[in-house]
């Protein structure tokens, strides 16, 4: 692996970090001698991890075909996946006839959710989050699968305590979390009944220079905004790092579905993030309210035991958002919302 860098200074530079293999991914996918297909992957982690996969099968001598999946509403991203030796397929998961259509594969990423926007559209939160996990499980029976999911399923917990962890009861908050809890129940289902070998990933939070919690506070300090205190803290783990362990998790794909939760190992203060973003920009942080004892966190030692540690520090991924935003670099308007408490997004 490439050293990392102390800044990053493009767009091309990021996604090459993003999707850079580690050798414990090139290791897994040498593993595995099928097609592998990504669903979902026109969203904010799906190029990443279909590039990661894509190189990393490269990488370890083992021909096969890497599909990309979505309704892809950009031309240049396709174009892009397509550069980079990925076969991209435009497809509505929840038209029966263009699932079926779908290659064959031996694994299945699957990263199709919705969260935000569900406050008023609660009916197609559902139908995508609990009902189109059916129907990919019955169309990929043979198959490996890591799912994605979310660490809000666990609902809040005092910060003191270190984060849930995968054994823990769920209580989710709001009709986001609940449909979450949905999607891994179905997984589950039809896990046990057709012997599908699953993972479930309940992730908190990926990161990196174009969105993300730390995008928000970064942002809230440069623009001289006042940043809400009442969540007080939360995890933060840089993208790359959460597709490698996802990538690696399919090795532990079970029966009934194993769940992971990929978080970075640090209980993130908002205001000592706010703290840092203002040195490195010379500003002075404004903060309105007070931390609440509770939060989303989550406990990932069981990914670090066995993955190890991300490699990407928290406070390198703070010190490439700063430069980045510094020097005008391209920022999503997609805002996390770290600081709604109610489970309404």
């Amino acid at each position: 692996m490439s050293t990392l860098p102390t800044r990053i200074s493009d767009t091309a530079s990021l996604e090459k970090w993003l999707s850079e293999p580690t050798p414990g991914v090139v290791q897994t996918v040498g593993q595995f001698r099928g097609d592998i297909v990504v669903l979902g992957a026109g969203g904010k982690m799906g190029p990443s991890l279909t590039r990661m996969l894509r190189r990393a099968a490269d990488q370890a001598g083992s021909p096969r075909r890497i599909f990309a999946v979505s309704r892809f509403t950009q031309s240049s991203l396709v174009e892009s996946l397509q550069g980079d030796g990925i076969e991209v397929i435009t497809c509505d998961l929840l038209n029966r006839q263009n699932l079926e259509r779908l290659p064959e594969a031996e694994a299945v990423f699957y990263l199709v959710g919705v969260k935000f926007g569900t406050t008023g559209n609660e009916a197609r939160t559902w139908v995508i989050n609990a009902y189109l996990p059916g129907l990919v499980a019955e169309r990929y029976r043979r198959a490996r699968i890591v799912a994605f999911s979310t660490g809000n399923v666990y609902g809040m917990v005092p910060a003191v305590l270190g984060g849930s962890w995968e054994t823990q009861p769920l209580h989710p908050d709001g009709e986001y979390a609940a449909s979450a809890v949905a999607r891994e129940r179905v997984f589950e289902f039809f896990s046990r009944r057709e012997h599908i070998p699953m993972t479930i990933l309940r992730l908190n939070y990926a990161h990196e220079l174009r969105y993300g919690v730390l995008v928000d506070i970064a942002r809230a300090v440069w623009e001289e905004q006042p940043i809400p205190l009442a969540m007080g803290c939360f995890n933060a783990l840089w993208q790359g790092d959460a597709n490698a362990w996802a990538i690696q998790s399919l090795a532990h794909a079970a029966v009934p579905p194993q769940v992971f939760n990929l978080a970075g190992p640090e209980t993130v203060s908002v205001r000592w993030a706010a703290e840092q973003f203002g040195q490195l920009f010379g500003k002075k942080p404004q903060f309105v309210g007070t931390e609440a004892p509770d939060a989303y966190l989550s406990n990932a030692a069981e990914v670090h035991r066995l993955f190890g540690y991300p490699r990407v520090p928290v406070k390198l991924i703070i010190e490439w958002i700063a430069d980045w935003i510094k020097h005008g670099g391209q920022l999503w308007d997609k805002p996390t919302h770290f600081d709604a408490r109610s489970g309404q997004f």
